[in-house]
């Protein structure tokens, strides 16, 4: 899986100047990308301001992941607020080459930065089949709470997350997202913005590849660009062929 990961300094609110960007970034990915993945929100910043920034499943942004993972033959992962049925989400969307979209709403709303107060929460999960690849995609603050990706029969090798997570809790970013590799025996890709949104909120980006081991193969930090990198799904079945913790884990389910 040839991956490129798109650390991004999102004008604030503004989706127009943002897709300018993203055009022509994804001229740049190599010809093997396989995979795209874009930060959480990454039209418009982390605003609660859902008035102005909201769109719907027919609105430009979904059009553009769509348009963009059929011109590449590629598929295209990242956030985006979508208004639906009078509510707003939160909403991860897999934009895949053949057309076709999936897409899971954020299940863990950031409180402390009033998101639950203008969101809905999600209730399932979404695990996608690309290029062999079993992927399951979460969004930010979900990184917080194990129990929601565990990892229970294998079910997924790959483990993203897409986020605006703030400079100041870096430190928790970065060990959380080891964590969650090391106990799910999967690789994780885990995509951050840079600079300062609207709310004078930074962010140091930190944008990282993490193997089933916990250690970090490729990272960028402080700075927006992008991070072209390859795993191997063979390597990660011969290493839980060799030591498989997985085969003791608890089973339970979430009720």
């Amino acid at each position: 899986m040839n991956i490129s990961l798109f650390q991004t300094n999102p004008v604030w609110q503004d989706a127009d100047s943002n897709l300018k960007i993203l055009n022509q970034w994804i001229e740049k990915i190599p010809d093997q990308t396989n995979l795209v993945v874009l930060p959480e929100m990454f039209l418009t910043g982390f605003s609660m301001n859902v008035s102005v920034i909201a769109q719907t499943m027919d609105g430009v942004g979904v059009k553009w992941l769509k348009l963009k993972a059929s011109e590449k033959g590629i598929t295209i992962i990242g956030s985006l607020t979508i208004e639906e049925n009078n509510r707003f989400y939160n909403r991860m969307l897999v934009a895949l080459p053949n057309g076709n979209i999936e897409w899971y709403d954020k299940r863990h709303l950031f409180r402390m930065g009033n998101e639950n107060d203008y969101f809905s929460p999600g209730n399932k999960i979404l695990i996608s089949t690309i290029n062999g690849w079993k992927i399951m995609s979460q969004v930010c603050y979900d990184l917080r709470f194990p129990v929601w990706s565990r990892n229970s029969g294998l079910k997924y090798d790959l483990l993203i997350y897409v986020a605006n997570w703030p400079k100041v809790r870096r430190e928790a970013f970065l060990t959380l997202l080891k964590a969650r590799a090391i106990e799910n025996q999967c690789f994780v890709a885990a995509v951050n913005r840079v600079g300062t949104d609207g709310n004078g909120i930074d962010y140091a980006g930190d944008s990282v590849l993490i193997d089933p081991k916990g250690y970090s193969l490729t990272t960028l930090t402080n700075s927006d660009g992008i991070i072209n990198f390859s795993i191997s799904l063979a390597e990660l079945k011969e290493f839980r062929k060799k030591f498989p913790t997985y085969l003791d884990a608890d089973q339970f389910e979430i009720i």
